[in-house]
């Protein structure tokens, strides 16, 4: 394909035709096709397993297909028929690996035996089980203080693979747990736990059938979550509204086209997944917030002026809210102006969705990356809780809040206890049960650990899953943090980038996946995980493991920890022999899960629900509270604080459609028009032109930070897009280095990857291609 044509703008629904022939293009390129089949179609099924994408919850009704394109691509890219095996290492030397791309690293197939790094060599060479143990053992026990050490976890990992690890770490005797939550939600647990007293979803499937309204806000479903556009275009069809905030227009978004009803797919049709689409500015949606609520005041005094319908529920907020007065002064004390100018919005749309809001007798808000990566995304969640307060949307059918979770577990990893800052009754609970004394400290989150490692505070790093190198902010920073080491670990089921950064030593050790049948001493076995909806189910694996050296991930937990600490604080290798031992240990010690073995016996598993949802308020007055904030006074200002020129544009980082997470099942973006490239930056035509330069032009992209580092990516091309003015949007991990490690979220560490001030200059080698009109 020549460079003119790898921009064409797409014009289908999302999903439909697109969907099934990426699918079967996945299938077909797995090497594994016919024996896949079956795995698919046991993809989040009874008795099957849950499916290795995201974390969007289970339709209650039964169907033979239950999965969506990015779970077919996600299926089939773990069950591949590619190996990498001993004789794959001695092929190539780790600096070789090291200069081919992301993509082509996690193509070469399944991770088959554990390898150990031979830096005179420069290659992984075979090693036992025992001896990649005893050489960690060795590690941590060799270490001053067990703060040394840092152990990240993906959101991969199951309940009884994170319970194992936090519970063998903290008897090590740290609560350093880097997780990939750091980078994510961490402001919609810091926000809503100060607001309403949980950091989950207060709403569970059945609600969104509920809704007279459902609020999409910062998220792109049709590429995160593509399960999730079926009910919004359900709600659609039966008149409640779906109200869209996002500054790009998302084709899954605008209209659906259903794989599974074959009338639609013979005749092309689709529908509408959306009723009104708002797009404010990078940062703004606090200010858009702001002003629906300032609407609903407005509309509450004429209303008890004239003894008109009340706006607010005020029997409700009378009855479980505290904070309104203050709430309101800072309503009314916020301008008109401020909102305008900082929402990015006209009034008139801000008045139309405060409208759509007061007509909804039972609203949910769904939100993603989109508000949680900006410096105030703490203050952005509690407004918009405010705003579900203010009608009384929160804890009954049909309403609630819904933080929709990205990897599959990474909802129960934290519930499982994977926390930098425990909550006292878990690690209470750990000490009456196991008697030991947990660390009661604040560990390391993702940033705290980068800057351990980078100063030497840290040497060793274990990462139970991800790619720990590439998901992170300051990318160049990150590797030399990780060369750093003294010991580098991975737990992974596929080759990628962290496994090329190694420190003085490193290994890599080789899992089943989610799809792969696990035999322990007892048999085969199922594990758990907790889904957005904390709908708590086991998943069976299907396939046979690609060979026989692959290890569980609680194997692989347990026997470093029988290596490390013996047998304190349980005989681990007997825990491993049957997993409902482990699940007995859960149900000993966290909260919701008692009869845990039991309740699994449910098709479907059980709801782990909260208090919240019950209207029960575990915060600091015993009700939910209105949490007054201003807005920034500038967003650059409060976004970039070392910013002392005016940026050419705003940048936000995103996944494209062949992609989740860092791991790229292809190079296209078939919603957004992007072929057989990844190195691109979409800017509003207006802008480009502004700045001097001409779409298709291949320009560097500079992060303006100022504290001496240059923050630079090469070689991109501009695409002149559908964006609004002063904003750009481009694919992490590319974008990654451009994140300063010290730009993270007020009170949350994540990194603020929706909010980058760039500058453009020219390439060295500027290439133009043909600029196609959107």
């Amino acid at each position: 394909m020549s460079e003119v044509d790898r921009y064409k703008p797409y014009k289908g629904a999302a999903a439909g035709w697109g969907a099934l022939i990426a699918v079967t293009k996945n299938w077909l390129g797995s090497e594994n096709a016919f024996k896949n089949i079956r795995a698919m179609l046991k993809t989040n099924q009874n008795g099957g397993f849950d499916c290795p994408g995201c974390a969007w919850g289970e339709s209650p009704e039964n169907g033979m297909v239950k999965f969506c394109e990015n779970g077919a691509k996600a299926v089939n890219w773990e069950a591949t028929g590619r190996l990498v095996n001993p004789a794959f290492f001695n092929k190539y030397t780790v600096s070789a690996l090291a200069a081919q791309s992301d993509y082509w690293l996690e193509y070469q197939g399944r991770l088959t035996h554990p390898m150990r790094y031979d830096a005179t060599q420069d290659r992984y060479v075979e090693t036992t089980w025992d001896e990649a143990f005893e050489l960690i053992a060795s590690h941590l026990k060799g270490l001053d203080s067990p703060n040394q050490a840092e152990f990240y976890t993906s959101g991969r990992a199951s309940n009884e693979a994170a319970y194992l690890y936090q519970l063998f770490v903290r008897a090590y005797g740290t609560n350093n747990f880097p997780d990939c939550s750091n980078m994510c939600h961490e402001a919609s647990a810091v926000g809503m736990f100060e607001s309403v007293g949980v950091g989950k979803g207060t709403v569970v499937f059945h609600d969104l059938e509920q809704a007279d309204a459902i609020f999409v806000i910062g998220q792109n479903p049709g590429t995160n979550h593509p399960r999730m556009l079926e009910p919004l275009r359900e709600a659609v069809k039966r008149g409640a509204q779906v109200i869209c905030f996002n500054p790009l227009k998302e084709r899954g978004l605008e209209r659906f086209q259903h794989p599974q009803h074959p009338l639609e797919m013979l005749t092309n049709g689709s529908e509408p997944t959306s009723s009104a689409y708002f797009r404010p500015a990078l940062g703004g949606d606090m200010a858009a917030f702001r002003g629906i609520a300032k609407f609903l005041l407005r509309w509450e005094r004429e209303a008890l002026a004239n003894n008109g319908e009340a706006v607010f529920d005020r029997a409700f907020i009378a009855e479980h809210t505290s904070g309104l007065d203050s709430y309101l002064a800072e309503v009314d004390a916020t301008s008109w102006n401020h909102i305008v100018e900082q929402s990015g919005l006209s009034l008139a749309d801000i008045e139309l969705a405060a409208r759509m809001y007061r007509k909804a007798k039972r609203a949910i808000m769904c939100w993603a990356m989109g508000l949680t990566q900006h410096t105030h995304s703490v203050p952005t969640i509690q407004e918009v809780i405010n705003v579900l307060l203010l009608r009384g949307n929160i804890g009954r059918p049909g309403a609630g809040l819904s933080p929709v979770r990205g990897h599959s577990n990474v909802q129960g990893d934290r519930t499982m206890g994977i926390n930098e800052l425990a909550p006292t009754e878990l690690l209470d609970a750990l000490e009456a049960r196991f008697g030991f004394k947990p660390p009661r400290e604040h560990g390391h989150n993702t940033v705290m650990a980068i800057s351990a490692m980078e100063q030497g505070r840290a040497k060793v790093f274990i990462g139970l899953g991800g790619n720990f190198a590439q998901a992170t902010p300051d990318t160049p920073r990150t590797h030399a943090a990780l060369r750093n080491c003294e010991l580098t670990v991975h737990i992974a089921t596929k080759l990628n980038r962290s496994h090329l950064v190694t420190g003085r030593e490193a290994l890599i050790l080789p899992c089943l996946g989610r799809t792969d049948i696990d035999i322990q001493a007892n048999g085969p076995q199922g594990i758990t995980v907790e889904d957005t909806f904390s709908m708590v189910h086991i998943s069976h694996g299907q396939l046979k493991p690609k060979s026989p050296h692959l290890r569980s991930e609680p194997a692989i937990i347990a026997g470093i920890a029988n290596a490390t600490l013996g047998q304190h604080p349980i005989d681990w290798l007997w825990a491993i022999e049957d997993y409902g031992r482990i699940r007995d240990l859960i149900a000993d010690t966290i909260p919701g899960f008692a009869d845990f073995n039991l309740k699994l016996l449910n098709p479907g598993g059980f709801h782990l629900g909260n208090d919240a949802s019950q209207r029960r308020w575990n915060t600091a007055t015993g009700k939910a509270r209105f949490i007054p904030s201003e807005l920034p006074e500038h967003l650059v200002s409060a976004g970039v604080r070392k910013l002392k020129v005016k940026p050419d544009l705003i940048l936000q980082t995103m996944r494209s459609h062949d992609q989740y997470n860092t791991t790229l099942y292809g190079l296209d973006d078939r919603y957004r028009g992007v072929y057989g490239m990844r190195e691109v930056l979409f800017a509003n035509e207006d802008d480009i032109r502004r700045l001097g330069y001409e779409p298709g032009q291949k320009v560097d992209i500079v992060s303006l930070w100022d504290d001496g580092r240059e923050r630079r990516v090469s070689g991109f091309t501009l695409i002149a897009y559908d964006i609004p003015t002063g904003q750009s949007a481009a694919y992490y991990p590319e974008t990654n280095p451009l994140v300063p490690l010290e730009s993270y979220g007020d009170r949350t560490y994540t990194p603020t990857s929706k909010f980058i001030a760039i500058r453009l200059e020219p390439a060295a080698a500027s290439n133009l291609i043909q600029s196609v009109g959107v």
